[in-house]
């Protein structure tokens, strides 16, 4: 069956972008890195963005996470317009349904791997123990019980972007935005980590949108996206085949 699926819109969608564009600056140094990009992603989709540097993945992917407004156009999560939403809201949406993987790991250098994960509960106002708890469930899910203790020195490469994406996957959010999560590792971390990404959009049905470069790690998705200029270019979308 084929799964390649329309940027058009759908019923049901999760996540939809219609006519979106974003400039930056102003007259003469103005810079489009959207224009007018339209995209449906729906609720279990992994799905991977590519493009050359420039090509506004990044962007759309700000946007996405509701951390940089569009200029115009409208983006709907869940049949919410999002633009519509306080900077309040916005941080609640971000808080309680999005979840982040960066390249970079972001981790707090002098902080345990248990307190790193922790910290998105402690905005949440979650009490120590419960937190505590989800928190060592989390790191068990990526496979690092027994490294609750430790320091990001104290971690390889690897296992630094697995606390990552426990800290992103101990709210349970609804959908995982990672940006470039294997682009720091070698290769066989950079297959455990999609491994990873893949069984928890597989057992738990988690909304997966990924920047990639490498053509090895965009395969491990359902359906890629590539951005040129801007635009989607809808040429070159790919999907898997069951």
């Amino acid at each position: 069956m084929n799964i390649i699926t329309s940027n058009r819109k759908r019923n049901n969608a999760l996540i939809e972008l219609d006519g979106i564009s974003k400039v930056y600056g102003e007259g003469q140094a103005a810079v489009h890195a959207l224009q007018g990009i339209d995209l449906c992603i729906d609720s279990g989709e992994f799905v991977a963005v590519m493009g050359a540097s420039g090509s506004g993945k990044s962007t759309c992917m700000n946007i996405l996470g509701c951390l940089d407004p569009p200029t115009s156009g409208t983006y709907r999560f869940k049949g919410v317009k999002v633009e519509a939403l306080s900077r309040d809201q916005r941080a609640i949406l971000r808080r309680h349904y999005l979840g982040f993987v960066f390249q970079g790991f972001n981790l707090l250098k002098r902080t345990s791997a248990l307190e790193n994960v922790e910290l998105p509960l402690i905005y949440r106002g979650i009490p120590v123990a419960r937190r505590r708890a989800q928190a060592r469930q989390a790191l068990n899910d990526v496979g690092l019980t027994g490294w609750e203790s430790h320091t990001s020195g104290e971690l390889s490469g690897g296992q630094q972007q697995r606390v990552a994406i426990a800290r992103a996957i101990v709210t349970q959010p609804k959908v995982l935005l990672a940006n470039e999560p294997t682009g720091n590792l070698d290769t066989a971390r950079s297959r455990e980590v999609m491994e990873l990404l893949c069984r928890f959009n597989r057992d738990r049905g988690m909304t997966i949108v990924m920047i990639t470069h490498e053509p090895d790690m965009a395969a491990y998705a359902a359906r890629q996206l590539h951005f040129t200029d801007g635009l989607i270019d809808n040429n070159q979308e790919d999907g898997k085949t069951e």
